[in-house]
């Protein structure tokens, strides 16, 4: 997925990918974006079916690094209210993208079984949601730098690649990951670059570690604004 280096005023959109081929000018799916209601497949009903393809793109670092800040952002603010927990948990909504239940709950499954130091909950007041639709820059994870996200599930390139390995993917940049293309296929974040044939929908261990180091850091960083 190609990230947009796209920055209108105080939007900072991060569209971090399995296969985002799309370009530099292309605005945020309507279908997807927090203002837009919660009618994700509907609004998206106009856009291109065609497949997104993986694009070779360098990784963005940086836009991924918003998203893990939006969503920390969130989570602080709710420690704030709540101190005594011990963990942290990032919650999410599903109820955009009904086609892909059994995806989330899987990848989040296989997220929470991982890691140690963040743990992923379906609930109300979410700090990301998930939606579904048709979009020619494919799946990808976006923030607009306030505290709020989303992934984007497109339906073609989850016919194409692994469905649960791309929601898994891009469920690794709201933890902190950013894309990793060159990479193999026991890496998650590799995305689509081993091509379709490429099944894993796990992390391996060096982004296992990367998570909960980042999670470390970002339960101090909560546990600083409640004090």
């Amino acid at each position: 997925m190609r990230h947009p280096a796209r920055h209108p005023k105080a939007l900072l959109s991060a569209a971090l990918g399995l296969g985002l081929a799309a370009a530099l000018t292309a605005a945020v799916p309507a279908a997807a974006s927090p203002s837009a209601g919660d009618t994700a497949a509907g609004a998206a009903a106009g856009r291109s079916t065609k497949a997104a393809a993986y694009a070779g793109s360098a990784e963005d670092a940086k836009a991924t690094r918003a998203f893990f800040d939006a969503v920390l952002k969130s989570v602080a603010e709710k420690r704030a209210k709540s101190p005594g927990a011990q963990a942290v948990t990032v919650i999410y909504s599903a109820s955009n993208a009904p086609s892909f239940r059994s995806q989330i709950s899987s990848s989040t499954q296989i997220w929470n079984s991982s890691v140690s130091n963040v743990r992923l909950q379906e609930g109300s007041n979410p700090d990301f949601r998930y939606y579904e639709g048709n979009d020619s820059r494919g799946s990808y994870a976006s923030t607009d730098g306030h505290g709020r996200g989303y992934i984007f599930l497109d339906y073609r390139q989850n016919q194409q690649y692994n469905s649960t390995r791309v929601t898994a993917h891009e469920t690794g940049h709201v933890l902190g990951l950013p894309d990793h293309y060159s990479g193999p296929c026991s890496e998650l974040m590799s995305g689509g670059g081993p091509g379709t044939s490429c099944q894993n929908a796990y992390p391996n261990a060096a982004e296992r570690a990367r998570v909960n180091q980042l999670w470390a850091n970002g339960l101090a960083a909560a546990l600083a604004k409640v004090s």
